[in-house]
């Protein structure tokens, strides 16, 4: 019985090396945030005004428009019924690309994208990425003042839709 006991705390102890050298060859900057890195604002205007007036802004600011894709016009053409939901493009290539040139995976994020989405209430919603949230996810320590640009310029745009 001793000799199955030594077995048994042997497999345990093997088990336990293993499930330790795993854990430790994991990659050291591999995290869960807690935070989404999701900043929502209410819209204070319907969809298609909304749309208009960021659109309007980007424009204003000579802000490079990309594209504007109507998700659920999308889902509509599958088949599938979406609440409102309409996605920008936009960015400044000269700011945008200082984020690529010191992390090329930060092109994931770029240009950048903002969300105009309408919820089951029939309240709008501009949606976007936390900028702080995509410095912390690529790892990029030398582009504060750039992603505080970043930040400024979109609260600015979205302020054009936000309750006053």
């Amino acid at each position: 019985m001793r000799r199955y006991n030594i077995l048994r705390f042997a497999k345990l102890g093997m088990f336990l090396l293993l499930v330790l050298l795993w854990a430790s060859a994991a990659p050291t900057n591999a995290r869960i945030e807690p935070d989404d890195g999701i900043v929502r604002v209410k819209s204070a205007v319907p969809m298609a005004e909304a749309i208009h007036r960021i659109e309007a802004d980007i424009a204003g600011k000579g802000i490079k428009f990309f594209t504007e894709i109507d998700q659920s016009q999308l889902a509509a053409d599958a088949g599938i019924k979406l609440r409102p939901s309409t996605l920008l493009v936009f960015g400044n290539p000269p700011l945008g690309t200082q984020f690529i040139t010191s992390n090329p995976n930060a092109g994931l994020d770029w240009p950048v994208r903002l969300l105009l989405t309408q919820d089951d209430n029939g309240d709008v919603w501009a949606v976007w990425t936390d900028f702080d949230w995509i410095a912390r996810r690529h790892n990029i320590i030398d582009r504060e003042a750039q992603f505080k640009m970043a930040t400024r310029v979109v609260d600015s745009i979205v302020s054009t839709i936000a309750p006053r």
